[in-house]
């Protein structure tokens, strides 16, 4: 019954491609994973499951068999394997009535995801609502957020559905500076990332597993590959943006420990809304220390955040204008004056033509 439950979720899925060999050992390492004492199947003992399942057991089964592409990345060359699946993506052997708990549960996580604006149409989660017969759509919203809309609105979902279901995906993009020019890469999507009203894909090159982010408004569009094995991120994509704002990662910035003094009218807004979750308010002594350093700033606060240096962390700093001033490190505060002294220089040519 072990190998049945395991071989009914692998012929359910309808985002992977499994022959009889990947079924043999995806079997095999699951069961291995559950008993310590197991030492897998062998190929016989599958096709003997399989034929119970379509002939001989009480499921009479209808499982489909079709060739597949399959990239051989040694060769370099693309062959054919013959993959099996359930005819119906939604059979299943231990399909069941869902509980009134559970019914109840989903309807409430639904009334929740019905107010949040942007996202993404997926099939499935419509086919559920309209399975739980919830009623009259409410039309009120109690939470909105700012989005920033996508030409390709199935966008999200595609990748979300890439990144669930561990699929490696070809994606045609394009690049800000050259808008017309479409490019192609094959990669591993592992994260959907929001920064500033802006979605990013974190995924891996097929090529050479260097991590790249993507943003979704230059992606013309994603298909998923079949033949691929897909390659496990090698740690926690959630700790690599713990030390820098945004996306963009400089590999070879060390993590800053920079200090700011914020003015009175924006402390408030700064301490409240703060620029990382390193950001911490100087207090005690340590206040002490840095108004004896700067006396000509006035009231107003002493902040630290511990960050790698990145395009959006200067943007930050930069953004509060002369509420927010940079006391250190040096390059930091060199790179927040370089910015605004071209911004000054490209106000004072357009001031000069102007005149």
């Amino acid at each position: 019954m072990t190998r049945y439950m395991i071989l009914d979720e692998l012929l359910s899925n309808q985002y992977h491609d499994y022959s009889l060999d990947d079924l043999t050992e995806e079997v095999s390492r699951r069961l291995s994973e559950m008993y310590s004492d197991t030492k897998g199947v062998v190929r016989r003992t599958i096709e003997k499951d399989i034929n119970y399942l379509e002939y001989e057991g009480p499921f009479l089964v209808e499982i489909e068999r079709r060739w597949v592409p399959c990239a051989n990345k040694e060769t370099g060359k693309t062959t054919s394997k013959k993959c099996l699946r359930y005819k119906d993506p939604s059979f299943s052997i231990f399909k069941k009535e869902l509980s009134v708990d559970e019914k109840l549960l989903l309807k409430e996580a639904f009334s929740l995801l019905g107010q949040f604006d942007g996202l993404p149409n997926l099939d499935a989660l419509e086919k559920l609502r309209l399975s739980l017969d919830m009623g009259e759509k409410e039309d009120r919203h109690i939470i909105s957020f700012t989005k920033n809309p996508l030409e390709n609105s199935n966008l999200l979902g595609e990748l979300f559905t890439a990144i669930s279901h561990k699929q490696v995906i070809e994606l045609e993009y394009h690049t800000f500076s050259r808008p017309d020019e479409k490019r192609h890469v094959v990669i591993h999507p592992y994260l959907l990332k929001e920064y500033n009203r802006r979605w990013f894909l974190i995924a891996a090159a097929d090529s050479d597993q260097k991590i790249l982010n993507f943003s979704l408004d230059r992606i013309n569009g994603v298909k998923p590959l079949g033949g691929y094995e897909f390659i496990q991120p090698q740690n926690d994509l959630r700790e690599r943006f713990e030390d820098i704002i945004g996306v963009t990662i400089y590999e070879d910035s060390p993590v800053y420990k920079i200090y700011f003094w914020v003015s009175e009218g924006s402390k408030s807004y700064v301490s409240t809304k703060p620029l990382h979750d390193s950001q911490r308010c100087l207090k005690g002594d340590n206040e002490s220390e840095f108004r004896k350093r700067f006396p000509m700033l006035k009231d107003g606060a002493f902040f630290r955040i511990d960050c790698k240096e990145n395009y959006e962390l200067i943007r930050e700093l930069t953004a509060f204008g002369n509420d927010l001033i940079v006391l250190e490190p040096s390059g930091i505060q060199d790179a927040v004056y370089e910015r605004i002294k071209s911004l000054q220089d490209d106000y004072l040519k357009i001031r000069t033509k102007n005149s």
